[in-house]
């Protein structure tokens, strides 16, 4: 079969190449790739993998054979789930436990953008805590996590939604994702808040975690600014009201293995117009892969396999 793999010696780590289709275990269902979502870490991964490794976390397609063990969904069925590799390609190996049936009516490659993004999304503002009714600051918003982390907590009731991005052309947007406040970066101005979702790291997550209000909570997501965060002794200070804050590491596949629920959720509320996939660049497996070569691009990216 076609597939993208490891590659260091191409321009963006990846190249395609022929390789044997995968073998399934027992829980695991053989899917007919028809949309590959690409994400920042495919790209990560594409520089530190071993060369030949097929790439790719998530994938949206058909089940071509059934999980031995009888788990999952049946042949012919469409699907979207997460693998831990191997979805850049025509086929791919995926847990029944991460993968979730798309709703009639629901476009496959929309359903495609949901799994990683998604998932990080929901369990970086479980993360967080309650919602409703309260402030909330998610940077870097104009990524696929921060998007829709955004329209989950404008689902969840949160009373103030704080988005940052870096170009004002982006307000608008997040206004219409849930965005209560959009600005293009964490000042002291924008006052106290319960929570952070942080998808930049540096000086940004800094400066949100000196804006988190006693017991509150930072969830360090990303870290797309690539810079250090440096915090000054005063900033771990527990008094006049600072006390019990806190900043959380966040690694999807140690948030738990059973993400099909979610994933089921997710295509639901997407299926219900209260979930809104974006879809803002589009790359063909057998094309030329400039955009996901230069890895610049807003939004969510996905990549067409091969559609019936």
């Amino acid at each position: 079969m076609h597939a993208l793999v490891a590659d260091p010696s191409a321009v963006g780590g990846f190249c395609l190449a022929d390789v044997p289709p995968p073998r399934p275990g027992d829980s695991e269902a053989l899917v007919e790739v028809a949309f590959a979502s690409v994400n920042p870490t495919d790209l990560h991964r594409a520089g530190h993998a071993p060369p030949g490794t097929v790439l790719g976390y998530d994938a949206a397609g058909t089940v071509a054979r059934a999980a031995a063990d009888g788990s999952g969904p049946a042949v012919g069925t469409r699907v979207t789930g997460l693998a831990m590799s191997g979805t850049w390609a025509e086929f791919a190996a995926i847990p029944t436990s991460q993968l979730a049936v798309v709703p009639d009516g629901m476009d496959t490659d929309a359903a495609a953008t949901l799994p990683l993004a998604g998932v990080s999304a929901l369990r970086a503002l479980r993360a967080v805590g309650p919602l409703l009714g309260r402030r909330l600051l998610i940077t870097g918003a104009t990524g696929a996590v921060g998007g829709f982390a955004v329209q989950l907590a404008a689902v969840a009731g949160a009373s103030e939604i704080i988005a940052t991005a870096r170009n004002p052309v982006a307000f608008p947007r997040l206004r219409e994702l849930g965005a209560t406040v959009a600005v293009d970066s964490v000042t002291a101005e924008l006052g106290l808040v319960h929570g952070v979702v942080d998808n930049v790291g540096g000086p940004a997550l800094a400066q949100a975690f000196r804006l988190t209000a006693a017991g509150g909570t930072v969830v360090s997501v990303g870290r797309a600014s690539g810079q250090d965060t440096v915090l000054a002794a005063d900033d771990l200070l527990g008094d006049w009201g600072r006390s019990g804050r806190t900043v959380r590491t966040f690694f999807l596949p140690e948030e738990g293995t059973e993400l099909g629920s979610d994933i089921s959720f997710l295509l639901g509320l997407a299926n219900q117009g209260r979930l809104h996939p974006t879809i803002d660049h589009r790359e063909e497996l057998r094309g030329d892969l400039a955009t996901l070569r230069s890895g610049q691009w807003r939004g969510k990216a996905i990549l067409r396999i091969h559609v019936r």
